[in-house]
Parts: C-alpha cells; structure tokens; sequence
C-alpha cells in the first residue's frame, strides 16, 4: 500500500496564463502559504526588492517576463505539491505546451479586467485536446475590470467550458474586499499583504453576523447575497467527476497580488484535484501503480546555476518507485544510466532526493545524453507519446562574430536548443546552424544567454523560409531524387532526420504534386512514428 499511499498524496499542476495575467504572482502566493518561501516577491517592482521565485533567469528578472517553465516542489498539509509555473508569452508556448504533457491538471488564470485573450483560447485548446481537468482563476479583481457574471458567461462561450463558482467576489475595484466561499459556505477576511501571509480579520459562516455589515458595508453586503442566489441558478453545480474529466471547471475568484482568494483556491485544490493519471505510450498504458518505474523527459535546462554551467533534465515519474543511484534503461540510447545526483526544486534552489513517485518531477544532472521526450525504465521498451517538436515558422542563422569563442558558441547553441527553447538545424556546406522559432523573442533569449551564459557573441542573420518540416517518402528512388535536387533546401536535425525548409506554401504544394509519395510532417514525433 505504500506506493497507493504516495500516489494518492501528489499533486502535480501547471499554472498557465496570457501574459500579464498575475500567473507568477499567484505561483509566488501559493509558495507563500505553502510554506515553502517566508517572502513573496514580485515580477515587476520598485518597492519590492525580491524578485518572483519562479523568475530566476537573469533575463526574466530584467524583462519582468517568464520565459522559461520553473518547476517548484513542496509539502502542504501532507500532500506533495508540484508545480509547473510556464512562460505565458506566445513566443514560448512550445515549452508550455510540452509542459501541459507532465502535468495532471492545471490552473488558468484570467485577468478580470481583459477577460478572456489570445493565449488563453490556444492554451484551453491544448487542455481540451488532453482532456486535462481545469481550474480557473480569475485576478485582479482590485482593479476595475469586467462584471463577474459577464465574465463568467465569457469564459463559458470563448473556452467552450462549463463554470462552478467556488467563490464569490465582495464587491470590485476599489470596493473589493475578499471573497465568499461557496464550497465552505463562510466568508474569510484578510488585510492585504504584497509580501507575507495576511492576517485574518474576520471568519464566519454566520450571514447575519454584525462585523460583516460593518466591514463589507451594507449596500455591498446586500448586492452580495443577491448575487450568490442568482449565482447558484445560473451555473452549474459541482461534480467532481466532469471537472476530472475536463468539461467543468471550478471558478474562484480574486487578487493574487493582495492575497485575496489565494488561500481559497490552494485549500479547495488539493481536495479535488486529481493525483496521477495513467500516461500513454506507444506500446501501452501506464498506470502509477505498475511496479517498475517509468518516466519520460519534458524539459531540459542548461546552467540553471551558471557557476556549475550543470545541465538539468526534468523527468516526470509515471509509474513505480525512482531510486537514486539505481542503474535504468534509456530507450532511445539502448543502454543502462545511473543517476547519483537527483533533486527537486524551488526554481534554481535544490534539494537532493533518494526517491520520487507518479506525479513528481525531479532534475538529473546530465551530460548530453537525455533529450525531450527520452524515456527511463527498468528494462521494458516504451516510448510515451505527446512531446514532440513543432514544425518552426521563423528560421534564421546563427553567425559567430568572435571566432575565438567558436567552441562556446557550438556548445552553447546545442545546450539551448536542447532545452527546447528553439530548433537547430544543420545545412551543408559549411556547416551552417540554422535556429527555428515558433516566436521572435526566443531569438533574443538566445542571443542574451549566449553571450551572458556562454560568452560567446553572435549576430542572428534572418533566412527567407516560413517553415521547416521534417519529411518522410514512400519511395526510395524519389526521395534520393529530391534530396538531389532540393539539396540547397535541405537541412539536419539533431537526430540527423531531413527536414525541408520552404519558402512559400505554395513550395510545399508544387512538391506533393510532383513527388506523390512525398509526406510532410508538422512534428518530429509525427515524423519518429512513421520512421518507425
């Protein structure tokens, strides 16, 4: 029963937003009450001098931006909480969505004042495709943003989702004052505190309770109720199987920023959210409590402590016991590796561990051996599915500027790009690095890591192509005719698979029409199954 025991106590979630929607600040809370930082910091602050847990890269501090998934690990009233704190720009949506694969539900927030936005929509797309059970959170409500009920309808018509308040607002703007619990059915009342745990002013689930009218005011205190009524019969109610099953989601309101709602939500969380699912692979599926340990790679970061220049790739455990020191099966590799140095993380902050079970997230330091979407066993051949690479539609060359430092800058652009911060691809002659791109900005973190990280200066020269896509023929004969005759559009992964670079789709077109065995692929892992 242990390993039931240690499954059934994770939780293991991701907390995906549009940007500027307070995701880091509300990670930053939940830390906070956890108990895992005794300070929070803000992304964006004069006053504030600690900058946000979850933003430890140099850039990320400078830009006030995520762009980068922190992972952060801590117990909270004897459950072992895991969270996946991702970039929210559209530029990095890539490292989300790979993220989204080793997660078991998440949390959206949703800025009150613009409601629902661009991000939002793809990032609910990616969880409806999942099937992943979602919580939302809507923020800000201390400033003067949407009515909740025209929120709420918003959310159910743009995300195609049923919503359950979980909570109420008190008022809004400048005459919000906290929130009612729905689920406990009292009202808790805190000061408003940017950096530490709020003091509780007021707890009661008495309605008629005299220090409420006087705190909240009766005419806010009157709409109030009104609402909470009208609430109730207009949305759905809670069953815990369709959140599970990713058609409702449970809806709480608040301000991250003062605490408001945060101590709410993380509370309900963690009575409802599921633990671990089974993960699919290729050959099976896998259910947490198989005996063997599985797990697979979703994300990779270079130097998360420059003065190691260590490499980390994060695994998600998803069945069985992982042992520290233990010999395990890499896949791809066909070899047995032993791990001496795994730990878990509060952004760049390490604790090293001895085991992990289905739902955790642990780093092994590595070498160069492990790439996104490998998998570890104990003997048995399995290949999960759902990490791939996606088809980049921006593409340019990396050209060294100091050949001095060409070693730095070789070990620096495989580093990065194997993080899957972007592509590398290799055209000959000349041994040309070509990076894809789902967005301009990964192009400047690029050239900021390398030059801070590595020490290694660059200029990044734009190319004329719109997309790369990783091909796969029918027929032999035609395909070494085309790589022939394409040869000036052909360029290498990192696994050596071809990949065409096209100028127009309307390229793309004239190739399928005269190659009929011709196949494009728009992900690697696309690419890997047919091969296979």
């Amino acid at each position: 029963m242990g390993i039931i025991n240690e499954i059934e106590r994770r939780r293991t979630f991701a907390i995906i937003s549009h940007p500027d929607a307070g995701k880091t600040t509300l990670t930053e809370k939940l830390l906070l009450y956890g108990g895992a930082i005794g300070v929070a910091g803000a992304v964006r602050s004069n006053k504030i001098r600690k900058t946000a847990t979850s933003d430890f890269l140099e850039i990320e501090k400078q830009r006030g931006i995520s762009v980068a998934t922190s992972v952060l690990t801590f117990d909270y009233e004897g459950m072992k909480i895991n969270i996946l704190d991702t970039p929210g720009h559209k530029d990095f949506a890539e490292d989300t969505y790979r993220t989204l694969t080793a997660v078991d539900s998440v949390i959206l927030v949703v800025d009150s004042v613009k409601g629902v936005e661009e991000q939002t929509r793809k990032l609910m797309e990616v969880c409806r495709m999942r099937a992943t059970p979602v919580m939302i959170f809507i923020n800000k409500m201390d400033r003067e943003g949407k009515d909740p009920f025209d929120l709420l309808e918003e959310l159910e018509e743009e995300l195609k989702i049923a919503a359950c308040p979980f909570t109420w607002p008190i008022g809004k703007g400048s005459q919000f004052k906290g929130v009612y619990n729905l689920f406990r059915d009292n009202i808790q009342l805190y000061t408003p505190e940017k950096s530490n745990i709020s003091e509780i002013l007021i707890n009661t689930g008495d309605k008629e309770n005299p220090e409420l009218k006087e705190f909240i005011g009766p005419e806010i205190l009157s709409r109030l109720w009104d609402e909470i009524g009208l609430a109730s019969e207009l949305f759905e109610t809670f069953h815990k199987n369709l959140y599970r099953e990713g058609y409702l989601a449970p809806l709480f309101f608040g301000s991250a920023l003062n605490n408001f709602g945060v101590l709410e939500l993380l509370e309900t969380f963690i009575e409802i959210a599921p633990f671990p699912k089974e993960s699919e692979a290729h050959e099976r599926i896998v259910k947490p409590a198989d005996p063997d340990f599985t797990g697979f790679i979703f994300k990779i970061h270079a130097n998360l402590d420059p003065n190691h220049r260590n490499r980390i790739a994060f695994i998600r455990v998803c069945s069985g016991r992982f042992e520290r020191n233990k010999l395990y099966y890499h896949t791809r590799l066909n070899k047995k590796m032993r791990f001496s140095s795994s730990a878990t993380f509060l952004a760049n902050a390490k604790t090293t561990v001895d085991e992990a079970y289905p739902g955790d997230v642990i780093g092994l330091y590595d070498t160069g051996n492990l790439k996104i979407g490998d998998t570890l066993t104990e003997g048995e051949v399995l290949h999960f599915k759902g990490v791939p690479n996606f088809s980049p539609e921006i593409l340019k060359e990396v050209i060294n500027i100091d050949h001095s430092k060409s070693k730095q800058l070789e070990k620096g652009v495989r580093q990065l790009t194997d993080e899957g911060l972007a592509q590398l691809f290799l055209q000959q002659p000349g041994n040309k690095k070509i990076i894809g791109t789902v967005g301009e900005l990964q192009f400047d973190v690029i050239k900021f890591r390398l030059e801070h990280e590595y020490g290694a200066k660059c200029e990044i020269q734009s190319l004329p192509y719109v997309k790369a896509l990783w091909i796969t023929f029918g027929d032999n004969k035609e395909f070494n005719e085309f790589l022939a005759r394409k040869a000036a559009f052909i360029a290498y992964d990192k696994e050596n698979a071809p990949v065409f670079l096209a100028e127009s789709e309307w390229i793309i077109k004239i190739i399928q029409d005269t190659y009929p065995s011709v196949e494009f692929h728009n992900t690697s892992e696309s690419y890997r199954i047919t091969e296979k």
